[in-house]
């Protein structure tokens, strides 16, 4: 299974925190993570958001998941990182097509 960036709800009824966690996709919101890689705190005014940035980028590098509401919460706190990363694997992705290319013509 992918893993996946997502936050995890703690707290009283009324009174949520949350947990940015590594989890598998597979499990539930409140389940088993891998790891914590920040929190977030919506209750504070403006909320507040600590992130692990060396996790974060580790992660995403490797390929996690981030949902919506984690990716925002990124955006904010580590600008350029996402997109970054896509914009590597776009180039990993045209420069296989055209080594793939290459090949198929010094082929033929």
């Amino acid at each position: 299974m992918a893993v996946t960036l997502r936050l995890q709800r703690l707290g009283n009824r009324n009174r949520p925190f949350y947990r940015i966690v590594a989890t598998d996709g597979a499990n539930p919101r409140d389940g088993k993570y891998l790891e914590v890689i920040g929190t977030y705190n919506t209750l504070t005014d403006p909320p507040t958001v600590s992130l692990k940035e060396d996790r974060v980028k580790d992660r995403v590098a490797k390929g996690a998941i981030v949902t919506e509401t984690v990716s925002k919460i990124i955006k904010k706190n580590i600008p350029n990182l996402l997109e970054d990363v896509a914009n590597r694997r776009r180039a990993k992705i045209q420069a296989r097509r055209k080594a793939r290319k290459t090949r198929a013509s010094k082929a033929k």
